[in-house]
C-alpha cells in the first residue's frame, strides 16, 4: 500500500492569521495520526509564514508514523534538518518568494551541490528525496547525486488529469519505472486529490508515498478530517 503522508502547512497557515495558537498544530498531528494518517509534512519557508521553525520541533516527539521536512537546503534548513533528524527530507528548489512549489531540481545542472548536501543528510541517516520534474534524464541525474528517492511533481498530470487528458500520466509512470531500475524509491506529491489519486496510484509503478496538502484540509472543510483520511486510505490500497 501506498503511504499518505499529510502536509499540515494549511493548519499552520490559518494558526497564523490569528495569532495565538488555534487550530493547534501539534495537537492536530496527533490527530491524523490517530486518524490513519501514516505521516506528517511540514515545509517551512525562510519567512515562515506557515510553518515556523519551532513548529519542526515541537512536532518531532509527538510524530511517531513518518516524519518529512521538505525544503530548499539553505544553510538554516539544513541545520533544522540535522538538528531535528527526521525520516526524511525532501530537497525542494523553491525560491524564497514562491507561493508554492512550482518546479524540480535539474539534477545535472546543481549535480555537486546535490550530492554534497545528500551526502551530509545521509551520513547523519537521514533518508533523502528531491523533489522532480518526471524527465528521465532527470532521474538518471538523480541516481547520480546519491538520493534515496524522487517525489514527482504531480501539478502537470493533475491539470492534465482535471481537463480529461489520461495520457498525462504516461510520462510519470515510465519516470517511476526508471527509478525503480536505478534502485531509488518513487514518493509523489502536489496537487493530489480525492478527484485523482486513485487513478494515479494504479498506474505509477512502486509508489512508495503520497504527499497532501492543499487539497486534503480543503476537502477536510467539507467531508471531516477523519472522514477525508480514511477516503484516500481506501483509494490507496
Amino acid at each position: 500500500m501506498t503511504k499518505l503522508s499529510i502536509n499540515v502547512n494549511k493548519i499552520a497557515t490559518l494558526r497564523n492569521s490569528r495569532g495565538g495558537n488555534t487550530p493547534n498544530l501539534v495537537q492536530v498531528a496527533k490527530d491524523i495520526q490517530d486518524f490513519g494518517g501514516q505521516g506528517i509534512t511540514i515545509h517551512p519557508r525562510p519567512d515562515e509564514r506557515h510553518i515556523r521553525y519551532q513548529d519542526a520541533y515541537d512536532l518531532k516527539p509527538i510524530v511517531v508514523t513518518e516524519y518529512n521536512i521538505e525544503g530548499n537546503p539553505i544553510s538554516k534548513f539544513m541545520d533544522l534538518v540535522l538538528a531535528i533528524s527526521p525520516t526524511q527530507v525532501t530537497l525542494v528548489p523553491d525560491a524564497e518568494d514562491a507561493i508554492t512549489s512550482n518546479a524540480g531540481w535539474d539534477t545535472k545542472k546543481h549535480h555537486h551541490f546535490l550530492k554534497e548536501v545528500i551526502s551530509e543528510f545521509k551520513r547523519n541517516e537521514i533518508r533523502t528525496s528531491i523533489f522532480v520534474d518526471p524527465k528521465l534524464e532527470i532521474i538518471d541525474g538523480a541516481a547520480e547525486v546519491g538520493a534515496d528517492r524522487i517525489e514527482l511533481y504531480t501539478e502537470a498530470f493533475a491539470e492534465g488529469y482535471s481537463k480529461g487528458d489520461l495520457d498525462v500520466v504516461k510520462p510519470y509512470a515510465l519516470c517511476a519505472q526508471k527509478a525503480i531500475d536505478l534502485g531509488i524509491g518513487v514518493n509523489a506529491g502536489h496537487d493530489l486529490s480525492l478527484d485523482n489519486i486513485k487513478f494515479f496510484k494504479e498506474n505509477i509503478p512502486g509508489l512508495l508515498e503520497v504527499s497532501i496538502g492543499h487539497a486534503l484540509i480543503s476537502e477536510s472543510i467539507y467531508l471531516g478530517l477523519e472522514n477525508v483520511i480514511n477516503m484516500y486510505m481506501h483509494r490507496l490500497k
